[in-house]
């Protein structure tokens, strides 16, 4: 931790709580004291706050090693860290139709109980999947997040190391919208304008300093105007080819 902090200086940890350390046959807890703890206790000193951890879409040989329960425990010893949950804890895409969303929905209701305010909920691969294949399944998810841990707390994410380029899932959050039926049912908030742009990266800039109105690498004004004469002689639909390993 000290050579990662100091040589190559992250700005996060990355944990794997369904993986099982060399020697063990089983993941580990982030709110166990002997074995999590003296990793947090160093982030803290390193002072690099922010620990990412899988959670959710069940890695190694235990499954329940991936639920986020115990990101409340720790949260709460260690409110000078913030926690994000990638995948917001999706244990799977459900298909019977109902309002619970299995792991996601029990871990927003143990958050609503805790006073937290140093948890996030990442979206990598669990909208991707769910905006695919149910999206009534990916509006409860959305509602019962935001409802949780508040619109500031839930952070973009595509995953697209492994689905290739991230274009459409862009375009399909963009579009998305909870249904009304659900919105007056759950009492969901709509999915505003506002909403998405905290989601889709204002959120994120926040947690981690970046200042979203300071000018980088300023385009030259001519180059601009390449790149938009490119861009009209390719024409204005984006290209969606994947990139990656494709099984045979």
């Amino acid at each position: 931790m000290d050579q990662q902090a100091q040589t190559l200086k992250i700005d996060a940890w990355k944990g794997y709580t369904g993986a099982a350390p060399k020697g063990f046959d089983r993941g580990w807890f982030v709110d166990d004291e002997k074995i999590a703890y003296p990793m947090l206790e160093r982030a803290r000193k390193l002072d690099v706050r922010r620990v990412c951890l899988h959670k959710g879409l069940p890695l190694g040989p235990v499954a329940d090693y991936n639920h986020s329960r115990d990101l409340i425990k720790a949260a709460t010893d260690f409110p000078d860290l913030d926690f994000l949950a990638y995948h917001a804890g999706l244990l799977r895409v459900s298909t019977d139709g109902s309002a619970e969303v299995p792991w996601t929905s029990e871990f927003c209701r143990m958050k609503k109980t805790a006073n937290l305010r140093n948890v996030y909920m990442e979206l990598g691969s669990t909208f991707g999947q769910l905006v695919t294949t149910n999206p009534i399944a990916c509006a409860h998810l959305l509602g019962q997040v935001i409802d949780a841990f508040g619109a500031d707390h839930v952070l973009w994410g595509t995953d697209s190391i492994w689905y290739g380029t991230p274009q459409w899932q862009i375009d399909a959050f963009r579009r998305f919208e909870i249904p009304p039926p659900l919105v007056e049912r759950h009492g969901y908030a709509p999915l505003t304008r506002n909403v998405k742009e905290q989601i889709f990266g204002l959120n994120a800039a926040r947690l981690f300093g970046v200042d979203v109105s300071a000018k980088r690498n300023e385009i030259p004004n001519d180059y601009l105007t390449r790149m938009k004469m490119a861009y009209l002689d390719g024409g204005p639909i984006p290209s969606h080819r994947w990139y990656g390993w494709v099984a045979g």
